[in-house]
């Protein structure tokens, strides 16, 4: 399999560099850079220690790690897109979370708290059309419905 070399940039020297934590990995976590304090039921941003400067054709694709749910945090916007054109040199990734919890939460420094996808675009022609062939399925959990 040939590997994609991505270049980056930390800004905390003394973070690991990101890495796949296994073999089967398909994503590899980020570091918060510094500590960060999100008060109950607010957004904080917490910093990743990263830029990139991704080859043309790709993007990253940021999630939560699937712990973080348990520190009471979840990605305020579901997923984080970073496109191929986010690479100026202080352009680090940071983490929008939303404390759901009643109590504040602290991130502390070096603590990994998403993960990250490196992944190709495939740019799309789309086509408008008035009206579709098919049956409607019905919507939102409607599959196996009787």
């Amino acid at each position: 399999m040939k590997t994609l070399t991505v270049t980056f940039k930390r800004f905390d020297t003394s973070l690991p560099i990101p890495e796949y934590k296994t073999s089967g990995a398909a994503a590899f976590d980020l570091y918060a850079r510094e500590e960060t304090t999100i008060a109950a039921g607010k957004i904080g941003y917490i910093p990743l220690n990263i830029a990139l400067q991704l080859p043309e054709e790709y993007w990253a694709l940021v999630s939560a790690r699937s712990s973080l749910h348990k520190r009471g945090l979840l990605l305020a916007n579901g997923i984080g897109v970073g496109d191929y054109d986010f690479r100026g040199p202080n352009d680090e990734y940071k983490a929008p979370v939303l404390n759901f919890s009643d109590v504040e939460v602290t991130i502390e420094k070096g603590e990994r708290v998403v993960q990250m996808i490196i992944m190709h675009r495939h740019p799309v022609s789309l086509v408008e059309l008035k009206e579709f062939e098919g049956q409607n399925r019905g919507g939102f959990g409607t599959t196996g419905r009787k």
